[in-house]
């Protein structure tokens, strides 16, 4: 494997670990989420790097059904993820306490809030788009073979279980209010384990890799039919 698909595998497995860990800003701590938060925007910068030709394809070729959603997804993610920074560095207490804003402050947390909510869900979305090409690079970085019938079906059945959790737990831990600003500060509960937390915040995740995972095959499977009639 070539080191350039080593690296992006990096990238993109550290970025997924730190999403949840992220997600929880004041159980982890302010400074620890501060610098974190500094290196998902450099993994993000990598990432952007390593897939340019992205960009420079972008107004080439036809866009069927499934382009057309994943080149949305991407699309908003580049502005989350310059909002996030933006925003973060706005109300940094520890790493950027130096840079000075007099206003503005106020109108940077919500939009730290709103970009950190939808930034989740669309990244798992993006996730699930492209679980195919996830699984394939996963397979042979750690020569992992093809599965037997079984254990494929067991894994999917443990899938739909953690998806089913993750929309119990999406709207128990209020990512509407956020996402949608019913809720203007994010509330925590000091005294929950973190463990539990992250498993409610991976459930989720697993909810929306699930939806982008067979939202693509759907896509596909309407595009294939269509072009047989």
């Amino acid at each position: 494997m070539s080191a350039k698909r080593n690296i992006r595998m990096a990238a993109d497995i550290a970025m997924t670990i730190l999403l949840p860990i992220l997600m929880a800003y004041s159980l982890v701590g302010e400074a620890v989420h501060e610098w974190l938060g500094i290196v998902m925007f450099l993994l993000f910068i990598v990432h952007q790097a390593l897939n340019r030709h992205w960009y420079k394809n972008l107004f080439r070729g036809s866009y069927p059904p499934i382009r057309i959603l994943s080149t949305a997804i991407n699309l908003l993610l580049v502005i989350i993820m310059i909002a996030l920074p933006v925003s973060g560095i706005m109300m940094a207490k520890h790493t950027f306490h130096f840079i000075h804003f007099r206003s503005g402050i106020a109108s940077a947390r919500l939009i730290h809030l709103l970009a950190s909510y939808w930034g989740y869900v669309l990244m798992c979305l993006h996730l699930g788009l492209h679980w195919n090409m996830v699984l394939g690079m996963a397979r042979r970085v750690i020569h992992i073979k093809e599965g037997s019938l079984w254990r494929t079906w067991l894994l999917r059945i443990a899938a739909a279980f953690a998806a089913v959790y993750g929309a119990h737990a999406f709207f128990v831990r209020g990512f509407t209010e956020y996402m949608f600003l019913r809720t203007q500060f994010a509330f925590y509960d000091f005294g929950e384990p973190l463990l539990s937390f992250f498993m409610d915040y991976l459930a989720v995740m697993t909810l929306f890799v699930c939806i982008g995972h067979y939202l693509a095959k759907g896509i596909a499977g309407y595009s294939k039919r269509k072009q047989e009639i």
